[in-house]
């Protein structure tokens, strides 16, 4: 079985909640419905699980509900012995089916002796006015396909070792050759398999990278088929602009031509159609500032951004890009660095980071640029070739005194070194960040 961190935080929910259900969103297949269940077996006495997808009955029952309790009377009547007061966790999967159940929830989070967790697909875009309002009786925890340190725990890295890069990282220093070589070819591999749970799963009990590319194909057809379903009068045009995903992130520059889309394409006429691909979590999107600068909230230019694959295994795959034979032959180098990039914004995006870059005239481009934490911005050059030292956009911030940072991060291929105010890192180090 595969460890998530999302587990300590369920803990966490299920210890502390009070009157609060618990939404837990993400993209298709990132292991919501199975770490929940898990969970939930290992942690309460009763578990019932709904979901409205397979049961059709049950979804036209609770569609009809017009109050708290007929919701809960149509649960009873579905639930079986399990449905009883006591230490109880009820599950309602594939929730936005019926998109009225989270409002009525909060008129049954007060009941003794039930927990109620929501989950689904699309959540974000099928419930965005819920999620708007401040809702005090729902916590929410987002989901990602599995990070890099996950991925090391499916492949048998021990936490002695992830821990013994974490201190090189926080301390400047080389990681020990052996371990630095084993994560670097781990990374290597995850490039190629990436995070969804499914293709882990495969990969790490058969290394099999053929069945791992028809489950990452299967993946990218379902989230096309949501579209077909859930984007009603805009899916023609989502369609297309999750399919450009990869050739727009081959360009030279990465970040998203409208153009390619129509002939007058602009930002505003695509506007909706991005924003429902990264709701949907199968997306994410990295806007511009104009300068790299604390608060870089204030500086955003949202409607200049690049556009990257929820997970890495499956840009591979929609893509159709022989990177396996690359990896497997030691080949890679400065083509695949739309890839590495896209590892870096998932990773990013997975530990809270909200995604940025940075491009000027004067300056150039800063691949990305995160905030600190203490009061600054923070630049990140990614480098998947040799010649990880040259970086002309970065030194020019860096020397500029307007900008005033005291720090910026190289990912390469290396190991762990500083020179004057730049460390170069390892790219696996980006989960450190």
């Amino acid at each position: 079985m595969l460890e998530r961190k999302i587990t300590c935080q369920l803990e966490e929910w299920a210890c502390s909640h009070g009157e609060q259900a618990l939404l837990v969103t993400g993209a298709r297949q990132v292991g919501k419905s199975f770490i929940i269940d898990v969970f939930a077996r290992a942690h309460y006495e009763h578990f019932v699980s709904f979901d409205l997808v397979e049961q059709s009955d049950l979804r036209n029952a609770m569609d009809s509900c017009k109050s708290a309790d007929e919701l809960f009377m149509v649960m009873s009547a579905f639930g079986g012995s399990d449905f009883v007061p006591g230490d109880t966790c009820v599950l309602i999967d594939e929730v936005q089916e019926c998109k009225e159940t989270v409002t009525l929830v909060k008129y049954l989070v007060g009941r003794k002796g039930f927990d109620f967790i929501l989950s689904g697909s699309l959540l974000g875009v099928e419930l965005r006015d819920v999620r708007s309002q401040p809702v005090g009786y729902l916590r929410t925890v987002e989901m990602f396909p599995l990070d890099f340190e996950e991925f090391c725990w499916a492949m048998g890295v021990g936490c002695d070792a992830i821990e013994h890069a974490r201190s090189c990282f926080e301390s400047a220093t080389p990681v020990l050759a052996p371990i630095h070589e084993r994560l670097l070819s781990l990374f290597h591999q995850y490039l190629m398999v990436g995070g969804m749970p499914a293709a882990v799963q495969e990969f790490a009990s058969t290394r099999n990278l053929a069945e791992v590319k028809l489950i990452q194909g299967d993946i990218v057809t379902r989230y096309r088929a949501d579209i077909s379903k859930y984007a009603t009068d805009r899916k023609l045009a989502i369609k297309d602009v999750y399919d450009q995903i990869p050739a727009q992130l081959d360009s030279q520059s990465k970040r998203f031509n409208f153009s390619a889309l129509s002939p007058k394409g602009t930002y505003e006429r695509y506007a909706e159609d991005f924003l429902w691909l990264v709701d949907a979590g199968v997306a994410l999107s990295v806007c511009n500032v104009t300068e790299p600068r604390h608060p870089l909230k204030m500086c955003e230019q949202r409607s200049f951004f690049k556009l990257f694959a929820n997970d890495v295994g499956l840009l591979c795959a929609m893509a159709e890009m022989d990177v396996v034979k690359s990896i497997l032959s030691d080949n890679l180098g400065v083509n695949y660095g739309s890839i590495y990039e896209n590892v870096v914004a998932q990773e990013l995006a997975a530990h809270g980071h909200a995604l940025r870059f940075f491009r000027s005239k004067e300056a150039g481009e800063l691949d990305f640029v995160i905030e600190s934490g203490e009061g600054w911005a923070l630049p990140i050059e990614v480098k998947s070739g040799k010649s990880y030292k040259r970086h002309s956009a970065l030194s020019k911030v860096l020397s500029s005194p307007n900008y005033e940072i005291p720090r910026a991060v190289v990912l390469c291929e290396a190991n762990v070194s500083r020179e004057g105010r730049i460390d170069y890192l390892p790219v696996y180090m980006a989960a450190f960040l």
